[in-house]
């Protein structure tokens, strides 16, 4: 489990989940996971490659590597969100959800901008995203409340970007960010709420509580 390697589909159907990672191929019916519902290097759904149960720290690790591989983060990283999380005094699972949720890269794909984390993380670092009309380049800066998340005025007519306001006009964002689609932007207007992931945070806080 540790060692997952390879193509995006192949961990999600390693994980057993659909984690958003190829964008709108992800959802759709030509996802991997849809498709082949069984590890990889099985010869089927009744493949001969036995099924073992999972010990509990199988477990907590399978629910340690949906989140790192959701979030686009490195061990060091997550350690470091955990870390954080673990200390709040508005408990573990919502600081460790206000934590994600609040990155950068993760607002841009919520927003509706971009149709994977992964390629909002790309877009920030090329320098399309603006904070409070500022451009910003790093994928994991924690927006704030009222913060205003945009496109550069230098972008808005690129190739990515040209038919994104008709796309947005059918996007509905999460509660906790107000968007507009005609100006290609968006409002932090609360703290993350209502959000729905497929972990199970308490085994999460399992394998980093060892």
């Amino acid at each position: 489990m540790s060692n997952i390697r390879g193509p995006k589909e192949r961990i999600e159907r390693a994980l057993g989940v659909k984690l958003g990672l190829k964008a709108e191929r992800g959802s759709s019916p030509k996802s991997a996971v849809l498709r082949k519902p069984y590890k990889p290097g099985q010869h089927g759904p009744g493949g001969k490659r036995r099924k073992s149960s999972l010990s509990d720290y199988g477990l907590q690790l399978r629910e340690k590597q949906k989140i790192k591989y959701t979030y686009g983060l490195s061990e060091k990283q997550l350690k470091e969100v955990f870390r954080k999380s673990i200390k709040s005094v508005i408990g573990t699972r919502e600081k460790l959800i206000d934590i994600l949720e609040r990155r950068l890269d993760n607002v841009v794909f919520r927003i509706g901008f971009a149709p994977s984390r992964i390629v909002a993380r790309k877009m920030i670092i090329d320098r399309h995203i603006t904070v409070n009309n500022k451009k910003n380049s790093y994928p994991n800066y924690q927006v704030k409340v009222k913060d205003i998340i945009g496109i550069s005025p230098t972008s808005k007519e690129k190739g990515p970007f040209n038919k994104l306001p008709e796309i947005l006009k059918k996007y509905d964002a999460p509660i906790w960010l107000s968007l507009d689609p005609s100006k290609m932007e968006g409002v932090v207007s609360s703290k993350p709420a209502e959000v729905d992931l497929p972990f199970d945070y308490n085994l999460i806080v399992e394998f980093y509580s060892r």
